[in-house]
């Protein structure tokens, strides 16, 4: 019997037997109870509060602008609704970066006033002492690497990350080093497929892609994205699978004529 139909709750361990037992790990974002209660009941592994939420529910331009208090609303409202995946909820810009001790002191904040399971914060090296002060208190962390869009300012372009040998080799290190930090598990974000297959095979912890290609342990979209919520946003590894956007448009028109017409409400539908 495979390793996550066998289990009632998906934890760091079962994510590692999954990867030990070659079995694929799916994963979308969830910023909203309703939402994450559909996407649970469906199956799906882990659930990652996104600090997309930044753009998918707040409107703004890059990840950046969201407050750890945010975070905070989005994720508490994620884990009520889960009962069965993996809760992990991103480290906003600002909350970690240069002060492991601020670091430690948010991850602390989001476990106790969320009730998430898990954190994730974007970096290689340069966050390896936050990780460590985090992993002390028991707080599982999930690493970030290749295109990290809380320093989309510094890199100027959302292109794909490591194409050039000296920046492969760096990531496949930061993967190393996250791995022996003690991260739970690492997302590749918009690298080369051949590369994100070579970390996935080098490193024992689960590897997640968005836009790494099919050689890696898992797989995490934006639900808003996946269902066709958002069409602005049209990215070579994005794969619709509804059209919601129209949908929506079509129930929402449908809505407004029958107020128009009087058909809303009938008989029936009054008390």
């Amino acid at each position: 019997m495979s390793v996550h139909k066998s289990v009632k709750k998906i934890t760091t361990h079962v994510l590692q037997e999954m990867k030990r037992n070659g079995e694929k790990i799916a994963m979308l974002t969830a910023y909203d109870f309703t939402m994450a209660k559909i996407l649970d009941q469906a199956g799906i592994d882990i659930l990652l509060v996104g600090d997309s939420a930044s753009n998918v529910m707040a409107g703004h331009e890059t990840t950046l602008p969201i407050t750890l208090n945010e975070m905070i609303y989005h994720a508490a409202g994620v884990v009520r609704a889960t009962e069965r995946c993996l809760v992990v909820v991103d480290m906003p810009f600002g909350s970690y970066q240069g002060n492991s001790k601020e670091a430690l002191t948010s991850a602390i904040r989001i476990m106790k006033e969320s009730g998430g399971h898990s954190i994730k914060m974007e970096g290689g090296r340069e966050i390896v002492e936050s990780i460590e002060r985090i992993l002390t208190a028991g707080i599982p962390v999930m690493g970030h690497l290749g295109l990290t869009p809380q320093s989309i300012y510094k890199f100027g372009t959302y292109t794909v990350r490591a194409k050039e040998e000296e920046e492969a080799q760096r990531l496949i290190e930061d993967a190393k080093l996250l791995e022996e930090t003690g991260c739970f598990a690492i997302v590749l974000e918009k690298v080369p497929a051949a590369l994100a297959a070579k970390v996935a095979q080098e490193v024992e912890v689960p590897i997640i892609g968005i836009g790494a290609g099919n050689g890696v342990d898992g797989q995490v979209l934006v639900t808003h994205d996946m269902l066709g919520m958002n069409q602005e946003f049209s990215p070579r590894f994005l794969r619709r699978y509804a059209n919601l956007a129209e949908d929506m448009d079509l129930a929402v028109k449908s809505y407004i004529g029958d107020v128009r017409s009087k058909d809303f409400p009938n008989e029936s539908e009054q008390y």
